[in-house]
C-alpha cells in the first residue's frame, strides 16, 4: 500500500458539502489499470467499499472491490463458458452493461435485454424492470445482475432459457440539481473548477496547469452539459483527447475506426430496434475521425444538417426526428501550428472527405486548440478527492442539460458587427455550457461573464480563421469581439496561434526578392508565393526551381523573354542574355502552381539584374502577355486578404482593378497602401523607387 493520502482544505470542504458523493481518484487510477471496466463502475464499487480516510478500512474495500469485479465481470470469449455454468448452477451473479430492446411481434410485447459483456442476447427481462429503469432502452445501464437458467421457457418458437431474476443499477440513486447548487456555494469559482478538474482525475494544483489550460480540460465537458453543441479537437498524441468520452459517464459513446455510419448515428430505415445514436446518447464522440464515415455526399449533408439544426431524416415514414446529442471529432495534428495556421488551415488533419469542406466545418460551435494541451504524464494525475464520475453524470445528464443560459451574457455584453448568425449561436453556447459547469446556478460576476464570452469568441474565430483561409472573401469577418454595454468599450480576441509568426519580414528584402498570391486553379486555392531570382554574368541559362508548375514555368518564362525584349524600353543598359538567371518559387501555403505571377516575375528580374531592393512589406499582383498586356486581377479580395494576413502594407495592382474596390472590405482598404501601375514599366518602376 501507498503512503496514505494526505487530505488538502479542498479535498475536506468537498466531503463535507457531498457526502457520499466522492471518491478518492487515486484509487480509481490503480484499479483502472488492472480491470478493463468503465471508470463510473470502478467508482460505485470504490464508493460502496472505500467511503473512508481509515487506510486500514481501504485496504479492506480493495480486496472486496477487486473480488468482486474478478467474480462477478466477465471477459467477451468467455460468453459459453458463463452459458455453462448457468446450465450447471441454475443462477449467477454477475456485473455487466445491460440493454433492452421491445419486441412488438409478441403477443401483448415483449422486452428482451442483452448483455454486452458477457454476449448474452434474447435474455428474458420483466416489463416492470425496464419500466423502473428505462435507460435500459436508451444506451443501457451497467448493474448487478442476477441470472437464472430456465429451459422450460421458450420463445418465437425456440428455448430462451437466459432470465434475469434481479437487476440493481450501478448508479447513484438519486441527484438533484437544488443540493448541487447549495454545495457548489461553499467553493470560489477558482475552487470549484480544481474540483471538476480532480472529478476529472487531473491535478490542477501541478505548476503547469494555468488557469487557461485549466478551462481547455473542462471545454471537454461542455457537450455533456450543453445540447447539440459541436466540438472539434485537434492535437498532439498523448493528450487525453478521447479519454473522457471513453470513461466518465454512461451517456457517451465514442466511436473509433470505421464506426459511426449514417444508420449507426441516425438509424435504420424501417428498423424501431435500431434507433439512431444521436437519440440515445448525449454525446457522440469521434476518436482519430474515420475518412470512410464521409465518403458520400448524402451523408455528409445529413451530419451537416444535423449539426446545424439537431433534426434529421432517415427517409422513411417517421418523417424528421429531432435529437439533442453533440458531435465531438478529435483527431492528431503534429507539427508547427503557427506555421500551419499561416500557410494553410487547422482543418488539414482531418480525412480528405471533410478536409476543405467549409460548410461541415461552420458547424463547429468551438475549435479547442489541442496542441496547448501537454502530453500526460503521471504528476498530472490527482490523488485526491473528486467526485463519483456517475453522480456528475446524472447532474449534468438530468439536471444540467435542461437548463437554457445561451442568453446570460446579454446582461453585460453586446456582440460586434462581425459576429454573425452561427458565430453568435456557437459562442452562446459555449458560454451557457461555462456558465452551467462553474455556475449552475447561472449567476456570475461581469469579470467571470468576459472572461468565458472571450474564451468562447476565441473558440469560435479559430474555427472563422481556418474559412477564410480555405473560403477567402465569402468568410472575411473574422474579427470577433463584444462591446460593454455599460462602458461601450468594444473587445477584440485575437486566436494565440495567429499572432506570432509573419510570413512577409518588416524590411526591405534582397534585390530579386519578391512576394505575390497567385491562383492554383488545380487545387481551387489562393497561395501566398516568395520568388527570388539571382542574376550572374554567365551563358544565358535561365532555370526555375522550388514551386515549378506549368503555370508558374509559363509565367516566369513569359517575363523574362519580355525583358529580353524590351530592356532598353525600361532602362536597362544591358544585355540580358549576358546573364545566368536563377529562379526560386517558395510556395508558403501549400499551393502548387499559379498561371498569374507574370508581373512579380518580372519585377524580381530587374531587381536582381540592378541589384535595386523592393520597399517593405509589399506584394505584386498581376499577370501579363509576351507583349506586356496587362490582365485584371481576378480574386482581389481574396488574394488582398491573404497578403494582409501576411504581413503585407503595400499592394501594387493593375488600374483596372479600381473599380473593384466598391465590394472590398473596408478593413483591408484601411490597412493595405494600394499602388496602381498601367504597364510593367511602371510597375517596376515604382516597385524599385525607394
Amino acid at each position: 500500500m501507498d503512503e496514505p493520502l494526505i487530505l488538502d482544505a479542498l479535498d475536506e470542504k468537498l466531503m463535507q458539502a457531498f457526502a457520499g458523493r466522492v471518491v478518492r481518484k487515486d484509487l480509481v487510477k490503480k484499479l483502472k489499470v488492472g480491470f478493463n471496466v468503465p471508470v463510473y463502475v470502478l467508482e460505485y464499487l470504490l464508493g460502496k467499499y472505500c467511503s473512508t480516510t481509515d487506510e486500514a478500512e481501504i485496504r479492506r474495500g480493495l480486496e472486496l472491490v477487486k473480488a468482486a469485479i474478478t467474480e462477478r465481470i466477465v471477459r467477451g470469449d468467455e460468453s459459453e463458458l458463463i452459458k455453462a455454468r448457468l446450465q450447471r448452477s441454475g443462477s449467477l451473479k454477475l456485473i455487466d452493461l445491460a440493454t433492452a430492446t421491445f419486441d412488438e411481434r409478441v403477443q401483448g410485447g415483449k422486452f428482451w435485454a442483452r448483455l454486452a459483456t458477457c454476449g448474452l442476447d434474447k435474455v428474458h427481462i420483466e416489463h416492470e424492470t425496464v419500466y423502473q429503469y428505462e435507460r435500459l432502452l436508451t444506451g443501457g445501464v451497467w448493474a448487478n445482475i442476477e441470472l437464472v437458467y430456465d429451459d422450460s421457457i421458450g420463445a418465437d418458437g425456440a428455448i430462451r432459457p437466459f432470465v434475469i431474476q434481479r437487476l440493481s443499477p450501478i448508479q447513484i440513486a438519486s441527484a438533484h440539481l437544488p443540493d448541487f447548487i447549495a454545495g457548489r456555494a461553499a467553493f470560489t469559482r477558482d475552487e470549484w473548477l480544481d474540483v471538476l478538474l480532480r472529478s476529472m482525475g487531473y491535478e490542477p494544483t501541478h505548476p503547469d496547469f494555468t488557469l487557461r489550460r485549466k478551462l481547455l480540460f473542462l471545454l471537454r465537458l461542455a457537450p455533456m452539459v450543453e445540447k447539440n453543441y459541436n466540438l472539434i479537437e485537434l492535437g498532439p498524441r498523448g493528450t487525453g483527447k478521447s479519454y473522457i468520452y471513453r470513461e466518465i459517464s454512461p451517456y457517451i459513446i465514442l466511436l473509433s475506426g470505421g464506426q459511426g455510419n449514417v444508420p449507426d448515428l441516425f438509424g435504420w430505415k424501417n428498423r424501431k430496434d435500431k434507433p439512431g445514436l444521436v437519440v440515445k446518447y448525449d454525446t457522440v464522440a469521434f476518436d482519430e475521425v474515420a475518412g470512410s464515415n464521409f465518403q458520400r455526399e448524402a451523408d455528409k449533408q445529413m451530419y451537416k444538417g444535423y449539426m446545424e439544426q439537431g433534426s434529421f431524416s432517415r427517409g422513411d415514414d417517421k418523417g424528421t426526428l429531432s435529437a439533442d446529442a453533440g458531435i465531438v471529432f478529435n483527431g492528431n495534428l503534429d507539427g508547427d501550428v503557427e506555421t500551419t495556421a499561416r500557410i494553410s488551415h487547422l482543418f488539414a488533419a482531418l480525412p480528405e472527405s471533410v478536409r476543405n469542406d467549409m460548410a461541415f466545418h461552420d458547424r463547429w460551435h468551438a475549435y479547442l486548440p489541442g496542441w496547448e494541451i501537454p502530453k500526460m504524464q503521471p504528476g498530472y494525475f490527482t490523488a485526491h478527492i473528486g467526485f463519483i464520475s456517475d453522480y456528475l453524470a446524472e447532474i449534468f445528464h438530468t439536471e444540467l442539460r435542461r437548463r437554457n443560459y445561451t442568453d446570460k451574457y446579454d446582461q453585460f455584453f453586446s456582440l460586434g458587427s462581425h459576429v454573425e448568425e452561427r458565430d453568435r449561436k456557437a459562442i452562446a453556447r459555449t458560454t451557457s455550457a461555462l456558465l452551467k459547469l462553474l455556475h449552475p446556478d447561472g449567476q456570475c460576476s461581469q469579470a467571470e461573464m468576459s472572461e468565458y464570452l472571450t474564451f468562447a469568441i476565441e473558440l469560435r474565430r479559430r474555427v472563422k480563421e481556418q474559412l477564410k483561409r480555405m473560403g477567402g472573401i465569402e468568410y472575411a469577418k473574422v474579427n470577433l469581439s463584444f462591446i460593454n454595454k455599460q462602458t461601450g468599450e468594444e473587445t477584440f480576441v485575437p486566436c494565440r496561434e495567429l499572432g506570432s509568426i509573419q510570413l512577409i519580414p518588416d524590411g526591405s528584402l534582397a534585390p530579386g526578392d519578391v512576394f505575390t498570391v497567385g491562383f492554383d486553379s488545380e487545387q481551387a486555392r489562393y497561395s501566398l508565393y516568395r520568388i527570388q531570382v539571382s542574376a550572374t554574368p554567365g551563358g544565358s541559362r535561365f532555370n526555375v526551381i522550388g514551386a515549378s508548375g506549368k503555370g508558374i514555368r509559363e509565367s516566369a518564362r513569359m517575363a523574362y523573354d519580355y525583358l529580353k525584349a524590351n530592356a532598353r524600353r525600361v532602362g536597362l543598359d544591358r544585355d540580358i542574355a549576358s546573364y545566368d538567371i536563377n529562379v526560386q518559387v517558395i510556395s508558403l501555403m501549400q499551393g502548387k502552381d499559379a498561371a498569374d505571377l507574370g508581373v512579380a516575375f518580372y519585377i524580381a528580374l530587374i531587381s536582381a539584374i540592378l541589384g535595386r531592393r523592393l520597399g517593405s512589406g509589399m506584394v505584386i499582383l498581376g499577370q501579363m502577355s509576351l507583349h506586356g498586356v496587362l490582365s485584371r486581377v481576378e480574386g482581389l479580395g481574396d488574394k488582398l486578404r491573404i497578403a494582409l494576413d501576411a504581413g503585407a502594407r503595400r499592394v501594387m495592382l493593375p488600374t483596372e482593378n479600381r473599380r473593384d474596390f466598391a465590394d472590398l472590405p473596408a478593413e483591408v482598404i484601411d490597412k493595405l497602401q494600394m499602388d496602381f501601375y498601367s504597364d510593367p514599366g511602371q510597375a517596376a518602376f515604382k516597385a524599385l523607387a525607394e
